[in-house]
Parts: structure tokens; C-alpha cells; sequence
């Protein structure tokens, strides 16, 4: 189950109004589990606290794993953390010191159901997709994680200490190397940008600087 919540978002064949925007997330991750033949349910939740708590209540019931995107967060409308609490699903993590997706939290249910819940921002749910929910699900099938590297082909620098995600275009060079190009955007709502690239690269927390030449893992995409 996939569900997206917040009264901002209209659905694609929806004219948004100034305040609005079309959703794109859920989409995004359907297609993407599409990919790995799966077909998944979507749903839209309003910003309605009673709503909200009754509409996950239920699909805890009776899915296995619920992703959601958006309204995890502790903004004004953000009913979602709140209504986990009360429905007693248990808080595995919350937050993780990464750029994109800061917010993400992870929860487990009595029941066994597991959520997995991706900030609003359509990079940052792409990038925790990839970097999480993937992973899980391939070991949860009892597949073997393959595990990729490249070469920074350019300096790159970032400031805060975070773990951060580079978006990146992969090539192959005459030696045989992969090479890594940072193709970067105007942010995590730059979904767009994401078409020129290939993966991201996992660059650490401990550093701010990133020389040409280095290797770093990278999570494919494409």
C-alpha cells in the first residue's frame, strides 16, 4: 500500500490552483515497484486528523508494508506521527542525519506490518526508496544485495554534517573505471532533475570535502 497525504496535492489530471501542486510521489514509487513486479495500491489521505487515524488503522489491518510520503514531518497539518502513536505502531527510527531525506521514519506494527514513511519532497522520497525500502525488500526475498562503487570524477564540496546523497551520472572510462559526474539541482523538490542522472553516491558525514578520484558507494536507479 502507498499512501500520500496532504490538501495541497491534486491528482494528475487535475488543474492545481496557485497553493497546489500535482502529485507526483505516489507515482513515482508505484512505478518504481512496478519495475521489481509488484503492484501496489495507492491512496490519498486529507488533512484530517480523524481521517487520517481511521484510513491507516485500516490498511494496517490488512497490509503487510504501508509506504507513505509526505506529512511525517512536525508541521501544522503533519497528522501522520500522532496517528502512528495512537494506532501503537512502534518507532523504529525517526530522522536520520542524511540530505535528502532527513525526515524519514520507519515503524513497526503488533501486527507485523512495517511502515515505511519518505518526507514529502520527490527526491528525497525517491532517494529513501532506493536507499531503504529496496534493500529490505531484497533481502526480505533472500537476495543477495549487490553492492556498487564509483570514482568521483570532479571535486565536490558540502558543508553540513550530513551523510549526503549526490545525484550522479555514471559513464565507463577507457580504463574500465566508472566514473561518477555531479549533476546537481535546485534541491529535493528538483524532481526533474533526476532524469539526467543515474544513481546517487553516498558521500560520509564526517567529511565536507570530496577530491576527484575518490571512490564512494553508489545506489543505482537506472
Amino acid at each position: 500500500m502507498v499512501i500520500s497525504s496532504g490538501d495541497e496535492l491534486v491528482d494528475i489530471d487535475q488543474q492545481p490552483s496557485p497553493v497546489q501542486i500535482r502529485k507526483s510521489n505516489s507515482y513515482t514509487i508505484k512505478a518504481v515497484l512496478n519495475q521489481h513486479h509488484i503492484e501496489a495500491d495507492l491512496v490519498h489521505i486529507p488533512d484530517d486528523p480523524q481521517i487520517t487515524r481511521e484510513k491507516i488503522g485500516y490498511y494496517l489491518d490488512n497490509y503487510d508494508v504501508i509506504l507513505m510520503t509526505g506529512g511525517i514531518s512536525m508541521g501544522k497539518f503533519d497528522y501522520i506521527p500522532k496517528a502512528l502513536e495512537e494506532l501503537q505502531v512502534k518507532t523504529i527510527f525517526y530522522k536520520v542525519s542524511q540530505r535528502p531525506g532527513k525526515p524519514f521514519w520507519f515503524g513497526k506494527h503488533d501486527n507485523a506490518a512495517l511502515v515505511f514513511a519518505f518526507p514529502g519532497n520527490p527526491v528525497a522520497t525517491f532517494m529513501c526508496l532506493h536507499r531503504y525500502f529496496l534493500p529490505w525488500l531484497r533481502l526480505s526475498q533472500g537476495l543477495q544485495e549487490s553492492i556498487a562503487y564509483a570514482v568521483l570524477d570532479r571535486d565536490f564540496n558540502f558543508g553540513p554534517e550530513l551523510t549526503y546523497f549526490l545525484q550522479v551520472k555514471l559513464q565507463s572510462s577507457k580504463d574500465g573505471r566508472l566514473l561518477a559526474t555531479p549533476i546537481e539541482g535546485n534541491g529535493s523538490g528538483d524532481f526533474a532533475n533526476l532524469a539526467d542522472t543515474d544513481a546517487f553516491m553516498e558521500l560520509p558525514l564526517e567529511r565536507s570535502e570530496f577530491k576527484r578520484g575518490e571512490v564512494f558507494r553508489i545506489w543505482r536507479f537506472v
